[in-house]
């Protein structure tokens, strides 16, 4: 059932999969600020009002590292793929968020691009490129909860050579997984050291180190 309380305002879930598993660094996309471990301060969205509800989630596309982000010590960041593959299980944390405010932070994870989402185009096709070859510029719509559509964004690309995280990157995806998502340590080990771009760059004792 839609709350009725929300009904007169438009809200989706946002989804996420990578640094903003964690919580406070989400929040600095909302509120602005500078996240713990990266190098840009965010601006925040223009309704600053905080998420309604968060929930985990597991979404059924593959979880990979790519690209030099200068945010994140011009390392690897996550992306997920296109193809839904029932065989993967991706964690996820997502955001009860006002449709604008979610329209605000594909703005910012597309450095301040003007993009136009039209939801209902969205749904209806399942997902929309709306920035072509940009890291985040296609929006994916994973079903709905509660009455509300469940929203994420990755890249349009296929068959991008993986990188290397930074240390800063994924210390901030693990403290999502254990302190948001509540994983236990085991959880997270198994499951970050087993991601393409993590895989020959980190052993199991690195990725360890990390989690203590």
């Amino acid at each position: 059932m839609i709350d009725t309380r929300l009904e007169k305002k438009k809200y989706v879930w946002y989804a996420s999969y990578g640094s903003n598993l964690n919580r406070d660094r989400f929040l600095c996309y909302i509120k602005g600020g500078k996240p713990k471990g990266s190098e840009k301060v965010e601006i925040g969205c223009k309704d600053k009002s905080l998420p309604v509800k968060e929930s985990t989630y597991i979404m059924h596309y593959p979880l990979y590292f790519a690209k030099a982000s200068d945010r994140w010590q011009k390392q690897g960041v996550a992306f997920i793929g296109l193809k839904k593959d029932e065989k993967n299980h991706t964690y996820s944390r997502k955001y009860l968020i006002k449709l604008e405010q979610f329209m605000d932070v594909v703005k910012q994870e597309n450095n301040g691009a003007k993009l136009n989402i039209d939801l209902n185009e969205i749904i209806k096709n399942g997902s929309k490129t709306l920035k072509r070859n940009s890291w985040y510029g296609t929006v994916l719509f994973l079903g709905e909860e509660d009455g509300y559509p469940i929203l994420t964004f990755t890249a349009d690309w296929e068959g991008v050579p993986f990188t290397k995280p930074s240390k800063e990157y994924l210390s901030m995806i693990i403290n999502g997984l254990k302190t948001t998502l509540e994983l236990d340590n085991t959880v997270v080990l198994n499951y970050i050291s087993s991601k393409p771009g993590v895989v020959n760059n980190y052993n199991r004792n690195e990725i360890e180190k990390l989690i203590e």
